[in-house]
């Protein structure tokens, strides 16, 4: 009888650390590439050092943790307010339940439009909705629901076309939309070398998961925003694996 009451007790313990741990997993998993991440490595630091001096008898330094510990929350809250209202909307879009793949087809025909553009020095802003839904970002410009081809993304961008100066949305394998006006970021401002596209582009990888490629029509250069972050000077093959990794992720 006993052994079975340990029994029962080692199973929940080992139930309660295989839930936490999944949970802490999971919220990593949400938040990877953002700013988020290292607040969640500080807190968990804490976390120990608060369990050390708890243990260790430190009334000191326990009781600074203590009231430290209860006011974090808000902290975090006030400070990553965007990263996380982007975790929340990610785990309603059921991240880990669907994903946002394009075909091997489609991968080639953004990335043939892309080049073609570049080459001919066209200013382009093409956003990809990955797991955390573009309606709302869609709404704000004209809508298409076109199939993806390299000469109609080609012809969107032409100098002189109604919708050349927005972003076209990409989403279920769809250009959903073009013409969308999307949030500046102000990571930029004082770098002269980028223009109102790219912090576009940073701005909705900000803002969303989603992952967000520019041609620059002052130096014929792809870049893409992915996170909160601008690679530039991308050529055809890395375009292609960034695009396939992204969706992958």
């Amino acid at each position: 009888m006993e052994y079975l009451i340990g029994f029962n007790v080692a199973w929940r313990e080992a139930l309660d650390i295989l839930l936490v741990t999944g949970i802490y997993a999971y919220i990593i998993h949400l938040v990877r590439g953002t700013r988020a991440v290292a607040v969640i490595y500080g807190l968990v630091l804490v976390l120990l050092v608060y369990w050390l001096s708890n243990e260790l008898g430190l009334y000191s330094l326990n009781w600074l943790l203590t009231n430290f510990l209860g006011s974090i929350v808000l902290i975090v809250i006030i400070l990553f307010q965007g990263d996380l209202r982007r975790a929340l909307a990610q785990m309603g879009a059921g991240r880990f339940w669907k994903k946002a793949q394009l075909s091997d087809a489609i991968v080639d025909e953004l990335a043939q439009a892309v080049m073609s553009l570049a080459k001919a020095k066209v200013g382009a802003l093409i956003v990809i909705e990955r797991y955390e839904p573009l309606g709302d970002v869609a709404e704000r410009g004209v809508p298409l629901d076109a199939i993806i081809t390299a000469s109609l993304l080609s012809t969107i961008f032409q100098v002189g076309t109604p919708l050349h100066d927005g972003a076209v949305i990409i989403r279920r394998g769809r250009i959903a939309a073009a013409g969308c006006i999307l949030p500046l970021s102000s990571k930029l401002k004082a770098q002269s070398l980028f223009g109102t596209r790219h912090r576009a582009a940073l701005g909705i990888s900000e803002e969303s998961d989603s992952l967000a490629i520019v041609v620059s029509e002052e130096r014929g250069t792809v870049s893409v925003a992915l996170s909160g972050r601008l690679t530039t000077s991308l050529t055809d093959q890395r375009l292609r694996r960034v695009i396939k990794n992204a969706l992958e992720r």
